[in-house]
């Protein structure tokens, strides 16, 4: 069974614009699969309404077997517990210091007043730590967020992700606010995570580049409808030039195979 489902889903804005229309794919657990298209084409919306931070207007949305769009409080709180999330501006809380903001992926796991208090466990601790020596960031472990790069931000926002120990994690442009060298670092370790964990990874790209060399598979979006959805070593010019309605030389040096 597929970890994720989407079966027909649109998302209308006063049910005239539609930002999604008639999605239709699925994820299988362990793949890295890359959503590229240009600007206002729908990625981050249809990012958004599997974990319902964004309400799809119509069709179905399944994540590991349950029903996204039909889920109550309770239930939708158990599903996002399960799905890490990495925003392009990082969302991090900047007053904080790098172990308090890895801490809170374990807050969808708490009850409220455990989270509001800051009760972590020894072992949750012990674990964060070691997740923030995995991300290289030892030497930042008590450093306010606000005191970092963005490369190292976001290496927090991929921490605090995996401190959930979830199945599926959700990246919005996780590199579009870096430079080349940082966003290097950060992809490399999202595909790391991908392969040692075997968590789920769905990201959205504007370089389409970095997609090709990091993806198993492409989802290409343009006008809020999928153009193309298969491996990334198929994606062609002309594809490219169907998603983007521009020159694919435009949008990436080189695609050699």
């Amino acid at each position: 069974m597929a970890l994720l489902e989407f079966q027909n889903v649109s998302k209308s804005y006063d049910n005239v614009t539609k930002a999604l229309s008639d999605i239709t794919f699925s994820i299988e657990k362990g793949e890295f699969v890359s959503i590229i298209g240009p600007s206002g084409a729908g990625k981050s919306t249809l990012l958004r309404c599997i974990n319902r931070l964004v309400d799809a207007s119509e069709g179905t949305i399944i994540f590991d077997g349950h029903d996204v769009r039909q889920a109550g409080k309770a239930e939708m709180r158990q599903m996002r517990a399960k799905i890490g999330m990495i925003f392009q501006h990082y969302n991090l809380v900047e007053r904080l210091s790098v172990i308090e903001n890895v801490l809170h992926g374990c807050l969808g796991k708490k009850s409220a007043i455990s989270g509001m208090a800051g009760h972590y466990t020894e072992e949750e601790k012990k674990e964060a730590f070691r997740i923030i020596q995995e991300m290289g960031l030892s030497d930042q472990v008590y450093k306010r967020c606000d005191e970092l790069s963005g490369g190292q931000k976001q290496r927090v926002g991929i921490a605090r992700a995996i401190m959930q120990k979830p199945k599926m994690i959700l990246c919005d442009e996780p590199i579009a606010s870096l430079d080349p060298k940082a966003s290097k670092v950060i992809m490399d370790q999202l595909k790391e995570i991908n392969q040692t964990k075997g968590i789920t990874c769905l990201v959205n790209l504007h370089q389409v580049d970095v997609a090709i060399k990091y993806s198993e598979r492409i989802i290409g979006v343009s006008g809020g409808k999928i153009v193309y959805d298969g491996p990334a070593e198929h994606l062609t010019k002309e594809i490219i030039q169907q998603i983007y309605q521009s020159s694919a030389n435009d949008l990436i040096m080189d695609l050699q195979r």
